[in-house]
């Protein structure tokens, strides 16, 4: 917090306030604290045994109402169902770091979560300013699957010589980090075209790694059926002709808005 006020973003007379709404506990004081609570939010180490540990707890404490969660960025959500005495009202919930600054919280279920639960969570979050976004219980949630690939293949870089450390995280903090700062994932493959990806994924297949660049056989399927994306109406997304100009001037807008954005930090000169 004291990082916060030296940065003007919030008023030193707001730290004490807050500072007097959180407790810590010790444990032999956790049953009565536990019995009341309505949401937990759990984040012990990330290690099934302490996991268990964990549950074995609050499965013993808890009401039967309460909901919980686990904040783990890396343990399958139905790894740990079993550890809890009502599995329905379980699930995982991602907190992208620094939680205080980063809007995004992630959350995974598993099919016998209730769809009750996540609501009621999902609105006290939504009250505090996060922005919730669902995925199933597939492995790694979203945002982790992305950011392990793009750090690895950096890394790769490095390692073999293709750039320094240096102008990698200048082109992407400046080219890749400024596009998808504007622009989502998917609809940026829609935007320049499914066909594009699918001819610059088999060039770096073929000089780079099979593996690492294949393209998955979702493109494959789309170039296939001329779902290009913006260009023939449907992609990932479905774009009505009289909207399409709209669309690209808010796209232009989003990102030039980010560049203006760097270019008042002095950062980056336009």
């Amino acid at each position: 917090m004291l990082g916060l006020v030296e940065l003007d973003v919030m008023d030193s007379e707001q730290v004490p306030l807050i500072q007097q709404r959180i407790d810590i506990l010790p444990v032999d004081q956790s049953s009565k604290v536990l019995g009341a609570a309505e949401i937990i939010f759990e984040c012990v180490p990330e290690t099934l045994q302490a996991k268990e540990q964990a549950y074995g707890a609050l499965n013993e404490f808890c009401s039967e109402d309460a909901i919980l969660t686990s904040t783990t960025s890396s343990i399958l959500v139905t790894d740990m169902a079993r550890f809890v005495k009502n599995p329905e009202r379980f699930f995982n919930m991602h907190w992208l770091n620094p939680a205080y600054i980063i809007p995004v919280v992630e959350i995974s279920y598993h099919h016998g979560t209730q769809k009750e639960a996540i609501a009621r969570v999902r609105s006290v979050v939504e009250a505090i300013g996060k922005l919730v976004v669902i995925c199933g219980p597939a492995p790694g949630y979203i945002v982790p699957r992305l950011q392990a690939l793009i750090m690895n293949e950096a890394a790769r870089m490095v390692e073999e010589g293709v750039a320094s450390a240096e102008e990698i995280d200048k082109a992407t903090r400046y080219g890749l980090g400024l596009r998808f700062a504007a622009l989502g994932v998917l609809e940026f493959i829609d935007f320049g075209g499914a066909e594009i990806l699918q001819r610059a994924s088999h060039q770096m297949s073929e000089s780079i790694n099979q593996n690492r660049y294949k393209a998955p056989a979702i493109i494959e399927d789309m170039v296939r059926d001329n779902k290009l994306g913006l260009k023939s109406g449907e992609g990932f997304y479905k774009y009505e002709e009289s909207e399409v100009k709209d669309y690209q001037r808010d796209v232009l807008d989003r990102t030039l808005s980010m560049l203006r954005h760097v270019s008042s930090t002095g950062q980056l000169k336009l």
